[in-house]
């Protein structure tokens, strides 16, 4: 029988303020959407980030879902996007009846291969969705650069990515479009949340009418119209401002808060390198025109059984750790579209080899030498 865990793969904090900060609003008498903590956290995130406008949602899966709308997706629309991710990456879209044309990733980063973009790209595509993997940025310049040719909008699915870099600049602030996560697993948590960055000027008001159920209502609120009504599609995506409150909290501690996770992901790497060079695994690699966010730290073992195998004996010694993402194309889903396996090799490789280890801002040292020492000691016949 396993032991209880002592070492969640997960575990959300506090980072201060959240409950002070979530007294106040309900002593302000405002806790539902676009109250004074909402708009204090989207000033936050335009000053800090670069971007135009940003709008909390309830999940990044929704801040999607308006992207979407936003491009005007219909039926038989493509939208290319990696193998290796979430399914709202591809979800958001396919709702609105669009196809995925999937791309293989590159074996370094976990992103999307650039160089197998254009191939991908059909008469039919109308964006392509880069997935920044574990905080670290897609190669966009040469994605912007194919997008800009082949007239496709840009939506980075920045969900690992809050405060990364690519060559300087912010994730989330280089393609039109740009989706958070503010899940419990992600560096900064309101339990469930995320937001859309806007950075093109053309589609902010448009924005702010599908997120208030297709109305100017927003408008009203400012005083630019004396009553609002329905004027576009449109859906209800304005989260709580108790949970923006304690949002807010954890985004005024952004420096402490990554200066913490950068350590511990360093830590990890220190003390891993000297046993993946032994048993042939191979840790995380940055690019230098990137600064990660520092959202995960994964491991890629020599293969599928060994990394099924050193799961289950952790987990007996009482740790979590995880696979990640499975292949989207091989799902039912994606063969109802006709890919098969063998289609992307790099996903299908990586997916079958890849160990998350535990990760969160009130990770331990001495509970990072514990997972470290539980490898070393599980692998030492390998």
């Amino acid at each position: 029988m396993d032991r209880p865990l002592s070492i969640p793969f997960n575990r959300a904090s506090l980072a201060g303020r959240e409950m002070e900060y979530m007294r106040q609003a309900l002593e302000a008498g405002h806790i539902s959407g676009d109250g004074a903590f909402s708009k204090r956290c989207h000033a936050l995130l335009e000053k800090d980030l670069g971007v135009g406008k940003a709008l909390l949602t309830t999940s990044c899966t929704h801040a999607l879902e308006m992207a979407a709308l936003l491009l005007d997706l219909r039926p038989g629309d493509e939208i290319v996007a990696p193998s290796f991710a979430f399914v709202t990456t591809v979800n958001a879209f396919v709702l609105r009846g669009a196809r995925p044309a999937f791309v293989d990733i590159r074996p370094d980063t976990l992103n999307l291969d650039e160089a197998k973009l254009e191939a991908a790209v059909t008469g039919r595509a109308k964006a392509v969705i880069p997935l920044h993997y574990a905080g670290v940025g897609c190669a966009m310049d040469a994605i912007m650069e194919t997008a800009s040719r082949r007239g496709l909008a840009v939506v980075e699915d920045a969900a690992h990515g809050l405060f990364g870099r690519y060559r300087g600049r912010r994730l989330g602030s280089l393609g039109a479009l740009a989706a958070l996560s503010f899940h419990e697993t992600k560096n900064f948590t309101c339990g469930e949340g995320g937001a859309l960055l806007i950075n093109n000027p053309a589609l902010f008001e448009r924005a702010e009418i599908l997120r208030e159920k297709g109305t100017d209502r927003s408008k009203f609120f400012r005083g630019q119209v004396d009553k609002y009504t329905w004027v576009d599609l449109g859906s209800s995506y304005l989260p709580s401002d108790l949970l923006a409150a304690f949002l807010l909290a954890q985004l005024e501690r952004a420096e402490e808060i990554q200066v913490r996770r950068r350590s511990l992901w360093l830590r990890y790497f220190e003390r891993l390198s000297p046993w993946a060079g032994r048993i042939g695994a191979r840790l995380p690699i940055v690019p230098p025109e990137c600064e990660s966010a520092h959202h995960l730290f994964h491991v890629l073992l020599p293969d599928g059984d060994k990394r099924d195998a050193l799961i289950r004996g952790l987990r007996e010694r009482g740790i979590l750790a995880v696979f990640h993402y499975l292949p989207l194309h091989l799902s039912p889903m994606g063969r109802s579209w006709g890919y098969r396996e063998g289609d992307f090799p790099v996903t299908e490789d990586v997916s079958a080899r890849l160990l998350r280890l535990p990760f969160y801002n009130s990770l331990t040292a001495d509970d990072q030498e514990r997972v470290c020492g539980a490898i070393e000691d599980l692998t030492r016949a390998w």
